[in-house]
């Protein structure tokens, strides 16, 4: 006569589950649930013990998702293995999901799993060629709330992908800052402590704000950006909201916070008497080393004018690195045009020869012009050159000179001054 009986889980039998999560795990046993969905399932759907006496030597626990139901957890300590335990623990989850209406009950395990043998006493069929596959999903329910009230979201996937060109910039955002947060185990290994805050600088419309959100995007946490402009008009004025802002982001367990042209609450702190602004200065400066103490988040502030910023805001300490985002290069123009032309028309245009002419352009000035000459050619295909009907046989898409007079009618965002200084801010402020 066995010594051990099958009966449903008691909340005192958490500690015997542990045991036996620790035990499969020893074991090098991988399980497909994580020990948190486990115990969730224990207290919630279908759970039944075997024990011998008051030790908990097995357990099987289900659960049901309409009409299928799935074996979470099946474990039997490794000394009362090869005894029938494991059969009578699925029979046992199995009768207490009976009354749900189960059409089908599955379970997913690792290949190396050696408890295949009590599924198949019990009933269940092996099923051949199939691959199990998950996906992580970045944020929790219980984060949702707090980052609609921060007006934080989780952006699409493939925003990094989707930065045409800028391939020196990527690859040092991807090298300095992606690498060790999206690998943080790994860093560790190697003695790397991950970025907790970056400066982004460069000339206005160079793609400061799209490299922010496509970082939000390649690490999957959620975006929250800060606009000190809107937070001046709190009850509790911009210093008092800027720190309950931060205090609510906190809740967060990943998060890449973001506030754009930052020299307006972080410019030199001067004057007698002192600005209005420089209580905000001051509350950002205590900031940022209490959000650099959190893991799983990352600030990143931009700016066009560094030169504004107070010295103390870039010191060491505060900001992992200050990183240039300039003028995009002649292979950053090209995949830039390649991507704004029309695939219809982009082997009839001349992509050379607008690169060369979009020298000194911002990404910004590009997809203006781009943009304006797929307009010019729309109207010409509809209205024709002179305002009367279309010309028949018209070229159904922009051509070469289209571009070219969008070109001509671009004005460029950045002056050859402003990118004189800029290129002297990377050699005085940069730190890469």
């Amino acid at each position: 006569m066995t010594k051990w009986r099958v009966r449903d889980f008691h909340t005192t039998d958490l500690d015997g589950i542990l045991h036996l999560w620790e035990s499969a795990k020893a074991a090098s046993a991988e399980s497909v649930y994580a020990l948190s969905e486990v115990l969730a399932s224990c207290e919630k759907d279908y759970a039944v013990v075997a024990v011998e006496g008051d030790q908990v030597i097995g357990a099987a626990v289900g659960r049901a998702a309409h009409d299928q139901g799935w074996i979470v957890f099946l474990a039997v300590l490794p000394e009362y293995r090869s005894s029938g335990i494991g059969t009578a623990l699925l029979a046992g989850v199995e009768t207490r999901m009976a009354p749900h209406g189960l059409n089908k009950l599955s379970a997913l395990m690792p290949e190396a799993e050696t408890r295949v043998g009590a599924f198949l006493a019990r009933g269940f069929s092996l099923k051949q060629n199939l691959r199990y596959l998950e996906r992580k999903i970045p944020v929790q329910r219980q984060e949702l709330e707090p980052l609609s009230s921060l007006g934080g979201r989780v952006l699409a996937r493939g925003l990094w992908e989707n930065v045409s060109g800028m391939r020196k910039e990527k690859e040092l955002l991807e090298r300095r800052l992606v690498l060790p947060l999206a690998k943080a185990d790994l860093a560790d290994e190697f003695g790397v402590v991950p970025p907790r805050a970056v400066v982004l600088f460069g000339p206005p419309g160079t793609g400061k704000t799209t490299f922010a959100k496509a970082i939000s995007s390649r690490l999957e946490w959620p975006f929250v950006e800060i606009f000190p402009s809107r937070l001046a008009s709190d009850s509790k004025g911009l210093a008092g909201a800027l720190r309950e802002t931060f205090l609510e982001v906190a809740e967060l367990e990943h998060a890449v916070v973001f506030i754009d042209e930052v020299e307006e609450i972080a410019s030199h702190r001067s004057g007698e008497p002192p600005s209005p602004l420089q209580g905000v200065t001051n509350e950002l400066l205590k900031i940022i080393p209490a959000f650099r103490e959190q893991p799983g988040r990352l600030l990143i502030c931009a700016t066009n004018f560094i030169r504004t910023l107070d010295s103390a805001f870039l010191r060491h300490g505060r900001f992992d690195y200050v990183i240039p985002i300039g003028l995009p290069d002649q292979q950053a123009r090209e995949a830039m045009w390649q991507r704004f032309i029309p695939t219809s028309v982009v082997n009839d245009v001349d992509v050379p020869l607008l690169v060369r002419r979009t020298d000194g352009f911002t990404p910004a000035d590009i997809e203006y012009a781009a943009r304006s000459a797929s307009q010019r050619a729309l109207e010409k295909a509809v209205y024709g050159n002179g305002g009367g009907g279309a010309t028949e046989g018209a070229t159904k898409g922009p051509a070469t000179q289209d571009y070219l007079d969008a070109i001509e009618d671009t004005r460029t965002t950045v002056s050859e001054e402003v990118h004189r200084q800029f290129l002297e801010d990377i050699d005085v402020l940069g730190r890469v």
